[in-house]
């Protein structure tokens, strides 16, 4: 798997060019400019969401596939998909932005990013703009690089609410979809439904249940067939992907067994169970055991 750079990674991979700046509140955002960007970022994972306004050539890698970028576009990168940019010319301009679910949902009404349209495992990243959609995007970019520098006490409100304005005003576009598959498909569609399947964990708390259960939820997200799925993380891992689903669901068990005092029914509920009854024979079938069994005695 790849590694997954941090907000703080970023900053240390660029610190002669980028500062990092504290975000009052919850989460983090920052912005800036293209111009002095590095011609080939590293391919891994983030664990934070990036949008950029990209005007240069290039090239794309994300997920199973990559594009070309040959005239000006909109990128959104999310901490789920793995993605490199390689530049093709010298003339690099634009503004990026980076910031977490925490910064834009303090308050927000926009739902879950990883529902979103813009952000889902699976949709497209990229999108193609023409001369009016990019002078507003670059309009909304100027004024976030202008209010970053103010002294306005509320300045990350606003700047919230310009990133908010960035994000439904892509929503009105269209995605590119010439992209281009890899050879090697099955190696990058196992590993990212082993990262989906991940950061389907850890289960934190009794009314949090989880999300993704099956195969089917697995590649409905990754917008591939199941049946590829299935064959391409049978391949990789010499396990079915029903297998690893079950495998990580009783990895969580134990530890919840083993460190909460949460009683049968949440864990069962937490791990996606509407009855105890069907967790029980879920864990006894998979282990050979029961869940009270391997729970730690109070001493």
């Amino acid at each position: 798997m790849e590694s997954r750079e941090t907000i703080q990674g970023f900053y240390e991979r660029n610190a002669e060019r980028f500062n990092c700046q504290k975000t009052p509140g919850l989460g983090h955002f920052n912005v800036f400019s293209r111009d002095h960007c590095s011609s080939i970022t590293p391919y891994s994972r983030r664990d934070y969401y990036k949008i950029s306004l990209i005007i240069g050539k290039g090239r794309l890698h994300y997920a199973d596939k990559w594009i070309s970028v040959d005239r000006p576009a909109v990128l959104f990168s999310n901490p789920v998909i793995p993605y490199s940019w390689e530049a093709e010319n010298e003339d690099q301009r634009g503004f990026f932005c980076l910031f977490t679910d925490q910064f834009l949902h303090n308050g927000s009404r926009l739902g879950d990013l990883h529902d979103s349209r813009l952000f889902r495992v699976g949709s497209s990243p990229v999108f193609f703009v023409n001369e009016e959609q990019q002078r507003e995007v670059d309009r909304i970019f100027s004024k976030m690089m202008q209010e970053i520098r103010s002294d306005y006490l509320h300045k990350y409100d606003l700047l919230r609410a310009y990133l908010h304005l960035l994000i439904h005003e892509t929503m009105k576009m269209h995605p590119a979809e010439n992209f281009q598959p890899y050879q090697n498909a099955s190696q990058r569609i196992a590993s990212l439904f082993m990262e989906l399947l991940e950061r389907q964990f850890p289960i934190d708390s009794p009314e949090r249940q989880l999300r993704l259960k099956t195969p089917t939820d697995y590649a409905e997200s990754l917008s591939v067939h199941v049946n590829s799925l299935n064959r391409s993380v049978k391949e990789i891992t010499g396990k079915t992907t029903g297998q690893q689903i079950a495998l990580r669901i009783i990895q969580e068990a134990y530890a919840l067994l083993r460190h909460t005092d949460w009683n049968i029914a949440e864990i069962a509920y937490g791990l996606g169970f509407e009855e105890p009854a069907y967790f029980t024979n879920y864990f006894k079938k998979h282990t050979g055991t029961t869940p009270n069994a391997v729970r730690i005695p109070v001493v």
